[in-house]
């Protein structure tokens, strides 16, 4: 769609044209777009394909800002809603599935009651307990991998076969998921990463048969608790937390929801970056081979900063009328903020638009700010460590089996990531 730039003064040097925002062109690379809006229009109102209307913050102080302003609300019923707009600004198939009430749509005092409940899960020692698993898991993908590529050229899509299954299999083992139930899971979070830029059905019911499944495997855990985190949020309740059923499994899907998504997209998106910068990848494995984690370290942050895997925060809705950016923003005006725009922003970064897996000076917002930050960055970070490493040192030859024009990348809203990811690697024993 085509957005109108603001009116010119009479006499003033006329701006070029907008850019349009949120085509296939723009989903394959939106950073020039943003880098006009954050020139010309850093905080500008937008049609989204959905119809809603809101509000676009591009420039990194405006958007540290507006993540922290409490004005801003996640409720939805802050939302100045007309009616084509209704049940269009949360997951599809949330409301009739009575899973609204997460850490994503609610404010001060219950947010911060819930998040206390599961922060629990995310400690730095409960995420170090929980490595090896993650070792584990990424061996045994990579194993399979390889076994079910030995007898060809060593052909794959990483996406489907490596970045997907992972956080999904980690999430629920977290969650407390029974292993025999976990590929159901992995079936109704395909479906709702195919189908998240497209028909909101398919994601609709999705979310219902995982809203059915949560509130069967919540009251198997209530009979039978163990050492997981859905175990927890029930515990937490009998001893008085007040925390409903509806919340107990609000809490387990957009955990779920959430906790898979972005690590999908910063495996896929971080590898890729990784294969269209050579010399920055063979920097670091060299650096691994020599039994060295520090720039493993640096450059997740800076993987995360220059394509990370959320694009967009997710929705915030003025309560009062409030200005941003030096534009005023009505009371009910939906605000997004764009993160992507944000971790490019000239302003803060030294050469932005350059990969730099060394890069310190690098307070990204890749993860949000505030008290919305992402609970489960430690456990994102430590997949996100795991899988390139591992990725590096038993795949060393690994090389993009296609064109970067060719690739296709998901058109949903709020996350960024590839649909498929081709590779070649040279399988053992070839």
């Amino acid at each position: 769609m085509h957005d109108q730039p603001p009116p010119a003064c009479p006499h003033s040097t006329p701006q070029p044209p907008a850019p349009d925002l949120f085509t296939w062109e723009f989903a394959t690379n939106p950073y020039p777009a943003y880098a006009w809006l954050r020139e010309h229009a850093p905080v500008h109102k937008t049609t989204l394909p959905s119809g809603v209307e809101a509000w676009l913050v591009t420039r990194y102080a405006d958007a540290r800002q507006a993540l922290a302003d409490q004005r801003l609300s996640k409720n939805p019923a802050h939302h100045d809603e007309p009616a084509h707009a209704k049940g269009k600004t949360g997951i599809p198939g949330e409301r009739k599935a009575e899973l609204m009430t997460h850490l994503l749509n609610i404010d001060p005092p219950d947010h911060t009651r819930l998040r206390r409940l599961v922060s629990k899960a995310f400690t730095p020692r409960r995420v170090a307990e929980f490595a090896p698993r993650v070792q584990e898991l990424t061996d045994q993908l990579i194993d399979t991998l390889l076994d079910k590529h030995s007898a060809d050229k060593g052909e794959a899509d990483l996406i489907h076969e490596f970045a997907f299954p992972l956080p999904i299999y980690a999430i629920c083992d977290l969650l407390g998921v029974p292993r025999e139930d976990q590929d159901d899971f992995r079936d109704w979070a395909g479906m709702m990463i195919r189908h998240g830029g497209g028909p909101r059905g398919g994601v609709a019911r999705s979310v219902k048969k995982m809203r059915g499944y949560l509130a069967e495997l919540i009251h198997r855990k209530r009979a039978e608790p163990g050492d997981d985190l859905i175990s927890g949020l029930i515990r937490a309740s009998d001893h008085g937390e007040h925390l409903t059923e509806n919340e107990a499994a609000a809490m387990a899907f957009i955990l779920l929801f959430a906790g898979f998504e972005t690590t999908v997209n910063l495996i896929g998106n971080g590898t890729y970056a990784l294969l269209t910068h050579p010399e920055q990848r063979a920097e670091l494995q060299r650096s691994l081979a020599a039994g060295h984690t520090g720039l493993l370290e640096t450059g997740i942050e800076e993987l995360l900063r220059f394509d990370g895997p959320v694009e967009l925060a997710t929705w915030r809705f003025a309560t009062e009328s409030l200005r941003i950016g030096g534009q005023d923003i009505a009371t009910g005006d939906p605000v997004l903020v764009v993160l992507a725009a944000a971790d490019r922003d000239p302003e803060r970064f030294e050469r932005p638009d350059l990969l730099d897996l060394s890069r310190r000076d690098n307070p990204h917002l890749g993860y949000g700010h505030g008290i919305h930050y992402c609970l489960g960055a430690p456990l994102a970070r430590l997949e996100g460590r795991t899988a390139l490493a591992t990725l590096l040192r038993r795949l060393p030859d690994l090389q993009l089996a296609a064109e970067p024009e060719e690739l296709r990348w998901r058109g949903g809203l709020i996350m960024r990531g590839l649909r498929t990811l081709p590779v070649t690697f040279t399988p053992p024993g070839r």
